[in-house]
């Protein structure tokens, strides 16, 4: 893309006038024609030094250094446009705005008034016509090209400006001169409001209401959705957009000060001018005056006096030509109406590290940098705060009233800083403007309006539903709200439909069960509301419980058939178990928490949360008061296991005896087999594969005791590796063959991957390579389906080490390298240690052994730093591939490397071996 000019610089907008029209008559033949148009546009930018940042449907925008060579561009561009062969959807006319002003470059994408003044100006425009703003009219009037000229249009309100603009047509030799009237706000009568700040964003909600509005059928179109979503903001622009629609008039009535319904068709008539008579009601002037006028109605807040939509309904049903819009915070139920829920501006995904350039790209960002420039004029966003401002974006749940009044604090607080003081947004965001009306001065007043308008039940239900995070589900509701009212129903069902119809609440549909959430911004207001109703600690007790029982279901949904539900049942409510876990760990028992914190055990390894799941479990044992329970000692070899999988290995064997020795003296005997198991598997990590062997047959006769097919499975399966690993394959896949029966009759499909995997490696090791790669897919789409990140990075592992003894050394590589990403993001630096090996080993087959010492040290720095080698197996057949591959090199070289591979740190090592091109290569 040529170069974006910055500073001052000539925009350049153009759209297709009737461009949706002939698309509906024409579709395919006005496909074509577009991209027949784009390619006039773009030669004729081009050819004239310009560059084009932005198409939007049949929309392109573009910027200049000059406004010479803006004119030049639209004076190529309409010759060229006359003069093209359109077939079968006729001359395609085209209006272009050009203005010129200061606008700051942020990556590929402009900011500042000068491009919504130049987009107002182009829509005031008519098909073949090219408008120029005074400011470009006055910079170019001494040097157009011979035989153009400029004529005059006068002074014209555009759409959203607030001050006029005096506008000038560009005189275009052997084209269309003369066209209708400017399409501005004086053309058609209206009493819009002012607008005082562009809209930002909303083009795709504008462009869809417009086509609403548009179609016969469509007589009320009713704007939904929270209060600050920006409603108003929107019917206001829509209803400007759609002015030469409305030959009669376009008029805003606003109805908030309106205290009851019996005054809104008052209100309406006084916003048009219809006077009351003594003796007619006002309701039939109204409906003569209206019968034959073709007029838009923008009636706004209509939330306070739903009891007059009949009335509305009956003045729509008499006058055909009329049509509204209407803003609330719910539907009015009337038949023929259309609802369209305006939603928040769009937010980048947080799991997704991107740019300033990048983020830029997003309305909620654009709307907070627009607002802070104006606040604070050398304000820009950069690398440094970018993620803060994309951070206070999402925290405010990219509602339109929210950033803005956020963003006027720049002039005070850094984004940083006010990112630190959102915890309590609600006490933050105070002190806007003071023309807006005093419900959106600030946003706790903009939610408090909605409540207030609540029933006594519904402001019940609102504030209890505030204890979910991250939402829930109807039962998960119902059983919390209802929580210590026996006897008194509620109707918790009922209010929270009513809820989400007043856009307080959102339901979410998907493959399961609904779910219903509240905006993170309503959410704290109703927490406030929760807390001055003095019902907190009991809501958020039940809520603890609940979610406590409901983990304690699902750990016995992960054994069998439906671990893949379930796994994604407890991702969805994952926050809600967090809130859980801090409710146990600060109010107690801690026993619970130990309890909830030892179901999630499962999820947590699967889905790639045992780092949270470590800290969770070491925060709850250090709270809890020592007791020599089930639950702890259950507890503690589960942090052991975490905290092994991490390569901390010395913590792990602490934690797991500990365990070890309260189950000896209660007597549980599954827990001692269950921990033996444990213990063993942090001595296998350690290299000790003799005592491994010996507690997981010590294990494995307490499981047998204790006749728990579960823990028998893994007893053997255990076994089977330690066998694997010093060697014997015959007596490994007896093993394993015998765990995968046991993890089949439970239907364990989590034991089942596992044991596949540890077959694969034993086919592996008897050549039989078409078994170990069958073996190695089944596990790897087990793990997939169950979204199981941990086990898919250890089977990737083992696929590459297949592929690379096959010699399809890029698929090993490409395995590898997806392994060594989700370890790297799950913190898991054992897996990290096996990855490296196998890049070390691929390198050293593709006669890279330079890379490949490097690698190996690398991998054995962190070895010695986590306290675990690798297995002997596996040491012996790394160890013979580098040596081989490392003969007639010389003993200087490879120290060089191995010191290199040895200073790493971390993130070097797993810099290099991702990108193959680093040396040392030999």
């Amino acid at each position: 893309m040529p170069t974006l000019p910055s500073g001052t610089v000539t925009f350049w907008f153009t759209d297709v006038e009737g461009s949706t029209r002939l698309l509906e008559r024409h579709p395919e033949a006005f496909r074509n024609a577009i991209g027949q148009h784009h390619a006039i546009l773009r030669d004729a930018i081009e050819q004239n030094g310009g560059a084009v940042f932005e198409t939007l449907g049949d929309g392109v925008y573009a910027a200049f250094a000059s406004p010479r060579d803006a004119v030049g561009a639209a004076l190529r561009a309409q010759h060229n446009l006359h003069e093209a062969s359109w077939g079968e959807v006729g001359p395609l006319k085209v209006r272009i705005g050009l203005h010129t002003g200061e606008a700051e470059l942020q990556g590929d994408h402009y900011f500042g008034p000068a491009l919504y003044r130049c987009g107002r100006l182009m829509n005031a425009g008519h098909g073949g016509q090219v408008l120029l703003s005074s400011t470009t009219a006055e910079l170019v009037r001494e040097t157009l090209p011979a035989a153009t000229d400029l004529r005059d249009l006068g002074e014209h309100r555009l759409k959203d400006l607030q001050r006029p603009e005096r506008v000038f047509q560009l005189i275009v030799p052997g084209l269309p001169l003369d066209f209708p009237a400017l399409r501005t706000l004086e053309s058609f009568p209206n009493n819009l409001p002012v607008q005082t700040t562009p809209l930002i964003g909303r083009a795709r909600e504008v462009v869809t209401a417009r086509g609403l509005l548009y179609q016969p059928e469509t007589r009320l179109l009713t704007l939904t959705g929270p209060g600050g979503v920006g409603k108003t903001r929107l019917g206001v622009q829509i209803a400007a957009d759609v002015l030469r629609e409305f030959p009669d008039g376009a008029f805003f009535v606003d109805l908030v000060p309106v205290a009851s319904a019996d005054r809104v068709i008052p209100t309406i008539a006084k916003a048009l001018s219809v006077q009351e008579a003594t003796n007619r009601p006002i309701l039939d002037s109204l409906k003569d005056y209206l019968r034959d006028r073709r007029v838009l109605l923008v009636l706004d807040n209509f939330e306070h006096v739903l009891a007059a939509a009949a009335q509305v309904a009956d003045l729509l049903s008499t006058c055909a030509r009329l049509k509204a819009i209407v803003t609330s915070r719910e539907a009015l139920r009337l038949r023929g109406e259309h609802q369209f829920p305006v939603p928040p501006l769009s937010l980048p995904d947080r799991s997704r590290v991107e740019s300033a350039n990048q983020l830029v790209r997003y309305e909620a960002i654009r709307l907070f940098i627009e607002r802070a420039q104006a606040a604070k004029p050398e304000f820009a966003v950069s690398d440094r705060n970018a993620y803060a401002i994309a951070e206070v974006c999402h925290r405010l749940d990219g509602l339109p009233l929210a950033i803005e009044l956020a963003a006027a604090r720049v002039n005070v607080l850094s984004p940083q800083a006010l990112l630190a003081r959102l915890e309590h947004r609600l006490t933050v965001l105070i002190s806007g403007p003071r023309d807006l009306p005093a419900r959106q001065q600030t946003l706790r007043e903009a939610i408090a309006w909605s409540y207030d308008l609540l029933t006594p039940d519904e402001q019940m239900s609102f504030r209890r539903l505030a204890v979910f995070v991250g939402g829930s589900t109807l039962t998960a509701a119902e059983a919390v709200v209802d929580e210590g009212e026996p006897g008194r129903n509620l109707g918790v069902v009922d209010a929270m439909a009513s809820l989400v119809d007043k856009s307080l609440l959102r339901r979410e549909d998907g493959d399961g069960e609904p779910r219903f959430r509240m905006l993170e911004t309503i959410r704290e207001y109703a927490l406030e509301r929760l807390t001055d109703a003095e019902e907190a600690h009991r809501v958020r007790g039940a809520h603890a419980n609940y979610y406590l029982a409901f983990a304690v279901r699902a750990e016995d949904g992960l054994v069998g058939g439906a671990q893949a539900e379930w796994l994604d049942r407890l991702k969805e409510d994952h926050d809600n178990l967090r809130a859980a876990l801090s409710w146990f760990a600060r109010h107690g028992p801690t026993d619970a928490g130990l309890r909830l914190a030892t179901a999630l055990q499962r999820f947590w390894r699967a889905r790639g949360y045992v780092a949270e799941g470590r800290e969770r479990l070491a925060e709850l044992l250090a709270r809890s008061d020592r007791t020599r329970s089930p639950a702890r000692a259950k507890a503690l070899h589960v942090a052991g296991l975490f905290t092994s999988q991490h390569g901390d290995y010395v913590e792990a064997r602490v934690l797991i005896a500990e365990s070890l020795d309260i189950c000896r003296e209660i007597g549980d005997t599954l827990g001692i087999g269950w921990a033996l198991v444990d213990l063993g598997i942090v001595t296998r990590y350690e290299g000790d594969q003799v005592r491994a062997r010996t507690l997981f047959e010590e294990g494995l006769g307490l499981m047998r005791q204790a006749r728990d097919t579960l823990g028998m499975a893994a007893a053997l399966g255990n076994l089977g590796l330690v066998a694997r690993d010093q060697g014997d394959a015959e007596t490994a896949e007896t093993h394993l063959n015998q765990s995968l029966g046991l993890w089949r009759e439970v239907g364990d499909r989590v034991g089942i991957g596992w044991v596949l995997t540890g077959l694969a490696m034993v086919a592996r090791a008897r050549g039989k390579f078409d078994v170990a790669n069958r073996r190695t897919e089944e596990s790897l789409a087990i793990w997939r389906e169950l979204g199981d990140r941990q086990n898919t990075a250890n089977t990737l592992s083992t696929a590459a080490r297949l592929a690379r003894d096959q010699g399809e050394y890029a698929v090993a590589r490409e395995r590898l390298a997806e392994s060594l990403e989700t370890f790297k993001d799950l913190g898991d630096r054992r897996g990290i240690a096996f990855v490296l090996e196998g890049f070390a080993s691929l390198a050293a087959v593709e006669a890279q052994p330079l890379r490949a010492q490097c690698l190996a040290a690398a991998a054995t720095t962190l070895r010695r730093i986590i306290g675990a080698g690798p297995p002997p197996a596996w040491r012996a057949d790394l160890e013979s591939t580098l040596e081989e591959a490392s003969r007639g090199l010389t003993r200087d070289a490879i120290e060089e490397a191995n010191t290199r591979g040895r200073s790493m740190t971390l993130f070097e090592a797993v810099a290099f071996a991702l990108d193959e091109t680093s040396p040392p290569r030999a």
